[in-house]
C-alpha cells in the first residue's frame, strides 16, 4: 500500500541499501486481520508481519521446487502437456482442463497435472541414468525442506502422487520459511527462472524492476482454502498470507495492493 507517495518495496530497497547503520526495519505493512507477510530486502533480511512463522500446507508452491528441480531441462525440451482436468484417478485444480500449456503457462495457471507428467518422466530418466539411490537423493535435496519427517524412508524416487503436486500436507511451509529458501542465493538461478517464466516477454526483457508474481490456495483446517502469494521483483522477494476462506485472486490482488501499491492498478 502506498505511504506518501513511495510503495512499501521501494522504502524496503531505500533502507536496505542505506549506508548508515542502524538499519532500520522497514515501516509495518498495512495488513488486514489475519494476513502474514515476510519479505525480504536487497541484502536479503527477512522481516516478518503477523503469524508468518506459521507452518501449513504448500499447495501448489511446490511447483516453484519442481521448477527448481527440473525447470531449466523441462523449458529447453519445449515440453507441453494437454490438460483434460484428469488423469486417471488425478484430477487438475480446473475440472475442466488447462488445455494445451507449456511450463510457464503451467506455473501461471496451477496446472497441477501437467507437473505431475513432467515429473515422472523425469523420475524415470533419473533411475535409468543415476540408479535408485541416486536418482531418490537429488530430488529429496530440493524437497527436503518441506518434508519433514512426513516422508518414511525408502529406496528409488517416491510415488509421485498428488500430494507433491499441490494437494494434501505432505509439503509444508509458513510464509517465512518459504522466503529464506527463495532468499538463499543457492536458489538465485531459480528465481531468476520464475521471473522468465512468470513475466510477459516486453517485462521480462525491458522492465528492470518489474514484478514476478505466483498464488495459490492449499487447503487449510477443515478443507478450507488459504491462499498464499508470492512474488519479487529483483530487489524484494515477499511471501503473503490471507485468512481462511480466501482465493488465489483475493491473495494476488492483496499481494499487489501491499508491496507495489495503488499504482499497480490500471
Amino acid at each position: 500500500m502506498w505511504i506518501g507517495a513511495v510503495s512499501l518495496s521501494g522504502l524496503l530497497a531505500t533502507a536496505a541499501m542505506a549506508a548508515a547503520p542502524p538499519k532500520a526495519p522497514p515501516p509495518r505493512p498495512a495488513l488486514l486481520p489475519g494476513e502474514s507477510l515476510a519479505l525480504a530486502g536487497p541484502d536479503m533480511e527477512v522481516y516478518r508481519f503477523g503469524d508468518a512463522a506459521l507452518e501449513g500446507p504448500m499447495g501448489a508452491f511446490s511447483q516453484l521446487l519442481w521448477a527448481k528441480l527440473e525447470g531449466a531441462v523441462w523449458e529447453s525440451g519445449v515440453l507441453s502437456f494437454k490438460c483434460t482436468g484428469a488423469m486417471g484417478p488425478f484430477r487438475c485444480s480446473n475440472p475442466k482442463g488447462h488445455g494445451r500449456v507449456d511450463l510457464a503457462k503451467a506455473l501461471r495457471e496451477d496446472c497441477r497435472l501437467a507437473f505431475m507428467g513432467w515429473a515422472r518422466m523425469s523420475a524415470q530418466r533419473w533411475a535409468e541414468d543415476y540408479g535408485d539411490g541416486p536418482a531418490r537423493a537429488r530430488m529429496l535435496d530440493v524437497f527436503q525442506p518441506f518434508l519433514g519427517r512426513r516422508l518414511p524412508d525408502a529406496e528409488g524416487v517416491p510415488d509421485l502422487d498428488a500430494s507433491w503436486f499441490g494437494e494434501g500436507d505432505l509439503l509444508r511451509a509458513s510464509p517465512e520459511a518459504l522466503l529464506r529458501w527463495l532468499a538463499d542465493p543457492a536458489q538465485e538461478e531459480a528465481v531468476r527462472l520464475y521471473r522468465r517464466l512468470l513475466l510477459s516477454f516486453m517485462d521480462e526483457t525491458f522492465k528492470e524492476n518489474a514484478w514476478w508474481f505466483k498464488s495459490a490456495a492449499p487447503a487449510g483446517g477443515a478443507g478450507a482454502t488459504q491462499a498464499w502469494a508470492v512474488g519479487g521483483n529483483g530487489l524484494v522477494l515477499a511471501v503473503m498470507r490471507l485468512p481462511p476462506g480466501s482465493t488465489r485472486e483475493e491473495a494476488l490482488a492483496r499481494f499487489k495492493a501491499v508491496m507495489v501499491g495503488a499504482a499497480a492498478k490500471k
